[in-house]
């Protein structure tokens, strides 16, 4: 199966978007550093997800980015969707010439595990995930870790 590290990234992004936007607009140098994502690589995914409508930007003093919708109505499926990504098992892309130009012999049983994974992925959204207490407890390290960044950077020299 093939699940690129683009479906990936926007996942954990809107994910931490989903778990710390409750304050205000996040900044993406704020999820790049607590998630160890490209900046630039973000801003790319971002704008995918702006477009398809998962996300709304603000500008200026205090912008960045927000959950255009309530987490309990984003599914994982629909974050991998909006970055062109998709959740493939078959060798060919889904393009039934995995075989010198035909179907294999295995093709359709690929293609029905691709929907079944599709529809797993569907049926999980970022509220759920973000309700998971396993998962509070991993992005209040990460907070930690980013507010402990931040006080060794305001105590240099």
């Amino acid at each position: 199966m093939r699940l690129t590290t683009k479906g990936r990234y926007a996942v954990t992004a809107m994910l931490d978007l989903a778990m710390n936007a409750r304050s205000g607009p996040i900044c993406l140098a704020d999820i790049s550093r607590r998630q160890e994502i490209s900046l630039s690589y973000l801003e790319q995914l971002f704008a995918r997800l702006r477009r398809a409508g998962l996300v709304d930007s603000v500008r200026g003093p205090g912008g960045g980015y927000l959950l255009a919708q309530a987490p309990e109505t984003i599914s994982v499926a629909r974050v991998i969707d909006a970055v062109d990504e998709s959740v493939d098992a078959t060798r060919c892309g889904g393009l039934s010439d995995c075989q010198q130009g035909d179907t294999c012999l295995t093709h359709h049983l690929w293609i029905e595990l691709s929907a079944h994974i599709h529809g797993f992925l569907d049926g999980v959204t970022l509220g759920q995930l973000a309700d998971r207490q396993e998962i509070q407890q991993i992005a209040s390290r990460q907070r930690r870790r980013l507010d402990g960044d931040d006080s060794i950077l305001a105590s240099a020299p």
